[in-house]
């Protein structure tokens, strides 16, 4: 089973196997709704539509927490079920982004047990390029069983807010430089990143055509946090990208590395937390 990523080739080649579940996981920042708008158009046969903040995250609590806070567990397990997973099913998550919202989902069935989850390598612009067949149709899901979740050990691991600490650990903060610096800050009210945090923007785990660099490669991206043998904790805006980085590391041969699941907009929601901005702490 595949538990990192799937090439095209080997995707189409089980586009009918019955133990296989494909799930589209395209979604907009800045158009909640424009992820659902293209799936209607055309979409991988036989795939299911998943929404970041329907289904991917519980509502956002001002003040309190981030912006994609992580479902209850078994409100999640009952939404896997929903589709027809088990899991003994191969789930392939695909978006139109590199992969940073298909990211969440592989890391949200780990984090209910769930191993043979991998995302598609080049997303659904590699399904494109290769001019595979594409869909309107919408599947009906097979019974699914959520039961089967409830005595499987996480394979993931989660730091929370009071935990987080660069003394002790290496914070990974996947969202690009400028934000990272706190020059600009389109989403959330405060700008910057937690004092002492690396810069690892998710999007230079991808080449030029949006597919994951190789390992080797990658392991050279995340060479500094690395060499300090401290523990990696991930962390991005509002704990979406960091999943990113963690699947990054995972293609470099790296152990399962831990989440902070609120981020920089839950992080920013209590003023004693200390903030940083520019290059240095």
């Amino acid at each position: 089973m595949l538990n990192t990523l799937v090439s095209v080739a080997d995707l189409f080649a089980n586009l009918q196997n019955p133990d296989w579940c494909i799930v589209d996981c395209r979604f907009s920042l800045a158009d909640a709704q424009a992820g659902q708008r293209a799936y209607d158009e055309a979409h991988i046969p036989g795939a299911y539509y998943v929404n970041l903040e329907d289904t991917l995250s519980s509502p956002h609590i001002a003040d309190k927490t981030g912006r994609h806070p992580l479902p209850d567990k078994n409100a999640w397990i009952s939404s896997v079920s929903d589709l027809g997973i088990n899991p003994q099913i191969q789930v392939v998550v695909y978006d139109d982004a590199g992969g940073a919202m298909a990211a969440r989902m592989w890391w949200m069935l780990r984090w209910i047990g769930h191993e043979n989850v991998a995302v598609l390598h080049g997303g659904w612009q590699a399904w494109q390029r290769e001019g595979l067949a594409v869909s309107a149709d919408i599947p009906e899901p097979a019974q699914g069983a959520a039961s089967d979740y409830e005595a499987l050990p996480s394979l993931v691991r989660i730091v929370e807010a009071d935990a987080v600490d660069s003394r002790k650990q290496v914070l990974l903060d996947a969202r690009e430089l400028p934000r990272y610096k706190g020059e600009v800050e389109p989403l959330d009210p405060v700008a910057g990143h937690i004092p002492g945090a690396i810069c690892s923007p998710f999007s230079a785990n991808l080449d030029a055509s949006g597919s994951f660099r190789t390992g080797p490669e990658l392991r050279e991206k995340f060479k500094q946090a690395l060499e300090s043998n401290k523990p990696l904790v991930c962390y991005c805006g509002s704990g979406v990208t960091a999943a990113h980085n963690i699947l990054a590391l995972k293609v470099a041969g790296i152990d399962e590395v831990a989440l902070y699941p609120g981020s920089w907009s839950e992080w920013i929601t209590d003023g004693k937390r200390p903030i940083a901005t520019g290059d240095g702490d």
